[in-house]
C-alpha cells in the first residue's frame, strides 16, 4: 500500500501536514470556562510547556476544532499526542453536555477518532492506510469511488455527523476565524475572544468559512 492514500489536497496541490485535537459542536462558548478547562485538562494529561489554546470555528455548522500550543503537540509526532491525551474531552463532553471527539489525523500512516461523552468514551474508530484493502489498485480508482472510499473512514465519518465534507474538517485548522489563546491569559478577555468566535446570535453567515 502506497502510504498517503488518506492526504487532503489543498487548492495550490500541498497535501496536509499531519494535526490532531480536539472536535465539538457548539451553540455558544458562554458559562463552559474554557481556558480553566483546557488548565486543568493540561495538568491531568501531565502536559508541560503549553502556551496557548487555538480555537478555530466553521460558523455555517457551529463545529469548533480546539489544539493546544506547546512543544508536545509539534509536528508528526505532536498530532499522535492527541491519541493518547483525552483529558480536555472528557472535561468538555460533562461541561457542556456534548459529544467531544479526540482525533488524530497523519496522510502517511492513519486517522483515528475518539468519542467521549458526559466525561466518558462511548466510540470511536482508526483506520491505518497500510493495512486499508483497495478493490482495484490505487492507480486505477476513479475520483468517485477514491473520494466514497475515504467518507468512510473515522475523519470522513465525523465530517458527515456534522454536515461537513472531509475536506473542510481537515482543513478546519486553516480556517478564519481562528484564534489563539493565551493559556496565562485574563479568562475574561478570553471569553470576549470566544463570543466573537461563536456569537450566540448570528444572521447573515456566509455558506461556508474562509478555507
Amino acid at each position: 500500500m502506497m502510504p498517503g492514500i488518506g492526504g487532503a489536497q489543498s487548492p495550490g496541490g500541498l497535501t496536509l501536514k499531519a494535526h490532531g485535537g480536539y472536535l465539538v459542536r457548539l451553540e455558544s462558548f458562554g458559562g463552559l470556562e474554557l481556558l480553566r478547562l483546557a488548565r486543568e485538562a493540561l495538568a491531568l494529561d501531565r502536559a508541560m510547556g503549553a502556551t496557548g489554546l487555538t480555537v478555530s470555528v466553521n460558523r455555517r455548522r457551529k463545529v469548533v476544532r480546539l489544539a493546544f500550543v506547546g512543544p508536545f503537540t509539534e509536528g508528526r509526532q505532536g498530532a499522535h499526542w492527541y491519541g493518547a491525551h483525552h483529558a480536555l474531552a472528557r472535561l468538555l463532553s460533562r461541561a457542556a453536555n456534548v459529544t467531544v471527539q479526540a482525533y488524530v489525523y497523519d496522510p502517511d500512516e492513519g486517522e483515528e477518532v475518539i468519542a467521549y461523552g458526559n466525561g466518558r468514551r462511548v466510540g470511536g474508530d482508526r483506520v491505518v492506510y497500510e493495512d486499508v484493502e483497495l478493490p482495484v489498485p490505487l492507480d486505477e480508482m476513479d475520483d468517485a469511488a477514491f473520494k466514497y472510499m475515504q467518507e468512510r473512514w473515522p475523519m470522513g465519518h465525523l465530517a458527515y455527523v456534522f454536515g461537513l465534507t472531509r475536506k473542510e474538517l481537515l482543513r478546519l485548522h486553516r480556517v478564519s476565524p481562528s484564534r489563539e489563546l493565551a493559556l496565562e491569559g485574563q479568562d475574561a478577555e478570553g471569553e470576549a475572544f470566544l463570543a466573537a468566535l461563536l456569537p450566540t446570535a448570528q444572521v447573515a453567515l456566509p455558506e461556508s468559512d474562509v478555507l
